[in-house]
């Protein structure tokens, strides 16, 4: 399916049905894809293959609102009164009877469907990115706060390699280790550093962040005056 654009999945076997479908819409940024297929291979239907379907629903296809009810996806069946009397609604399914303007009330109806679906789909990945988001500022909270404890163990650490490095008559591999821990303690303690330095970034942008929202309000209320 391409992301950009969404699939509109036509099931009819009478291709004039679908001539009808397509021209209802008008070709433009927000025309999606139109795919074909023949009502009596619903049933190999694959539902991650469309955002809209829009079927011709006929006293022999009963079983199509079965089939599209159970995907889950939403759907407008065109139908007769004959059908109609033969089927029952489940799910996202919007019937439509055929009268004379049905296929322009589809055009309306679909796009209206696939905007709302885009704005839900749009309104999930920014709740999935703001939940990310939560996760990433949470552990660096932690990290932050737990600086200083292990600032302190590091500055532990670092005092006792540098007393063994000093201690007389040591063998060259103690010595060797000695000075890879000390190595190793100074490494960490930089980079706790950097967090230090990070926090300050951070809350010096807060501070002008809070700065440029009290003058855009202040500029927005002098307007109004």
């Amino acid at each position: 399916m391409n992301s950009d654009r969404p699939t509109v999945l036509v099931l009819s076997s009478d291709p004039a049905f679908a001539r009808q479908v397509t021209a209802s819409w008008a070709d433009g940024p927000e025309s999606p894809e139109f795919v074909l297929m023949k009502e009596d291979l619903c049933a190999e239907l694959r539902h991650d293959s469309y955002d809209l379907a829009i079927a011709e629903g006929s006293p022999d296809s009963a079983r199509i609102t079965e089939v599209l009810a159970a995907g889950g996806k939403p759907a407008i069946i065109v139908h007769s009164d004959s059908f109609i009397s033969r089927c029952s609604t489940k799910g996202p399914l919007l019937l439509l009877h055929r009268a004379h303007t049905w296929a322009a009330l589809v055009g309306v109806l679909g796009r209206e469907i696939l905007r709302r679906e885009q704005a839900e789909r749009r309104a999930r990945q920014a709740e999935q990115l703001r939940a990310a988001a939560e996760a990433e500022a949470t552990l660096g909270r932690y990290m932050i706060e737990m600086r200083h404890t292990v600032t302190n163990a590091l500055t532990s650490v670092l005092g006792n390699a540098e007393l063994l490095l000093h201690e007389p008559g040591l063998p060259a591999p103690v010595l060797a280790e000695a000075d890879t821990i000390r190595n190793m303690a100074l490494r960490l303690n930089e980079v706790f550093q950097r967090f230090s330095s990070i926090q300050k970034e951070l809350s010096v942008a807060a501070r002008e962040s809070g700065k440029n929202e009290v003058s855009s309000l202040q500029a927005r209320t002098a307007s109004v005056l």
